[in-house]
């Protein structure tokens, strides 16, 4: 086994946030090389970690043991039409699954900002999009094969396991590894987008009427302009429309505004001035669209950054926006708060360590670019935003970079606890655990 587990192997995520040194590296291509790092783990006394495409801007991932990319087990196993299912190895990227299902006639109900990510770590740790009516992608899954600590590859579903497949949806990769996936899929479709500009008080004293006046409504807001870009988003039938400009969209929209950032990192007053220009320049003006449902879903999340993102009780979306705003007003001329600041509203699941348990809710999510790579200070900020969320009875997104710990988790997740107890179960002597999960899980091993 060892002969192909290589050595030396630095991971990085792809914000080039977190970084760890396995002791071997492994790129499995069946259940049985999956099978036989867990067996080996376990003769050698070592820890495994399960990594996909490094999205995470988290440390869920790093280990100084073993670490598995999953990517190379990519295959569909079955499509079921008459369903509108479809089975996949967990290292399947949803770009890919995009594809193939859009070849069968099908889609997935509803997407993240990013596709670029396996099936196996979304689900892991509750990649979402946006719809009052759409959950997390977790609560899309029919089935899953978990291969446990023990080697068993357990078969779970709402009618088989169904406590443990509660788990195990949303697990942290905690539970064992995620080997193959069932979703529940619908007919392929295309989605017609509104984008247009308002302000962060019309939007926030409406907001009902805008979350439920389009199938996936979502808003970004530019801080220091008083605005947001809003975007309406439903299945429509019209033909496919698209309007592109490679010189506002790339050029303007992405390397001016790096390098009007990465100029910032040293005069840091520019941060307002440069929101409000792009602001002016790229959202003020309406954009119609139609389009193939992921490429609506999907948008371009720029470079390099840091990233918080919490989910709080969707009535309570105003009183914390409109705090954050004061508290980066009060700021300005000594603290510079990148845009855009995204807001996403998400269906209440049973998942038991869903964001989204027993609460329709609306996520949050902050950044600071790392432009050119360059570190940014943005403790302050967390700092701020941490503290309203906490007080909104916000529950932090597992892949970002929040700084919770069991304490406060158990308080606002009602089924921590029996979570826990599924994990004590299946990995009883912590062959899964890191930094990351004994932080999270209180756990002593």
């Amino acid at each position: 086994m060892a002969e192909w587990g290589v050595k030396g192997y630095v991971f990085r995520n792809w914000a080039e946030t977190f970084a760890c040194a396995p002791e071997l590296y492994f790129t499995p291509k069946t259940k049985e090389d999956v099978r036989q790092i867990l067996e080996q783990a376990k003769r050698e006394g070592k820890t495994v970690r399960v990594t996909g495409n490094g999205y995470s801007p988290s440390d869920i991932c790093c280990t100084d043991g073993y670490l598995i990319d999953m990517r190379r087990m990519d295959s569909i196993i079955h499509v079921d039409k008459s369903k509108c299912q479809v089975t996949v190895e967990a290292g399947m990227q949803i770009t890919k699954l995009n594809m193939l299902l859009e070849n069968e006639g099908m889609a997935l109900s509803v997407l993240g900002a990013v596709s670029e990510v396996t099936i196996g770590g979304a689900i892991s740790t509750g990649y979402h999009g946006t719809g009052a009516n759409y959950g997390i992608l977790s609560s899309y899954i029919v089935d899953l094969e978990l291969l446990t600590a023990s080697g068993e590859v357990m078969p779970l579903s709402h009618a088989q396991n169904e406590d443990i497949f509660k788990a195990a949806i949303l697990s942290l990769g905690a539970l064992g590894i995620i080997l193959t996936v069932t979703l529940q899929c619908e007919p392929a479709f295309k989605l017609e987008k509104h984008d247009f500009p308002l302000t962060l008080d019309d939007v926030l004293e409406n907001l009902e009427t805008h979350v439920s006046s389009s199938e996936h409504f979502r808003f970004a807001w530019v801080p220091y302009t008083g605005h947001v870009l809003a975007s309406h988003q439903s299945r429509t039938n019209k033909p496919i429309s698209v309007k592109a400009s490679w010189f506002w969209d790339t050029a303007v929209g992405y390397h001016l505004l790096e390098f009007l950032l990465w100029l910032s990192t040293y005069v840091n007053w520019l941060v307002p001035p440069i929101a409000r220009a792009m602001y002016n320049v790229l959202y003020q003006h309406r954009r119609d669209s139609v389009n193939t449902s992921y490429k609506i879903f999907n948008f371009n999340c720029l470079f390099k950054q840091y990233v918080n993102e919490w989910a709080i009780p969707r009535s309570k979306t105003a009183t914390v926006l409109l705090e954050l705003r004061d508290w980066v007003l009060e700021n300005e001329h000594n603290y510079g708060v990148h845009f855009p600041i995204e807001v996403r509203f998400v269906k209440k699941d049973d998942i038991y360590l869903s964001p989204c348990y027993d609460t329709d809710s609306c996520y949050i999510n902050i950044l600071m670019y790392r432009p050119y790579g360059k570190d940014v200070p943005y403790q302050e900020y967390w700092d701020k935003y941490e503290e309203l969320m906490k007080k909104a009875d916000g529950r932090p997104h597992w892949a970002k970079a929040h700084r919770e710990t069991a304490s406060r988790l158990r308080k606002v997740y009602p089924q921590f606890d029996r979570f826990c107890a599924v994990r004590s179960s299946l990995d009883p002597h912590g062959l899964f655990l890191n930094s990351y999960l004994k932080r999270m899980l209180e756990i002593k091993q």
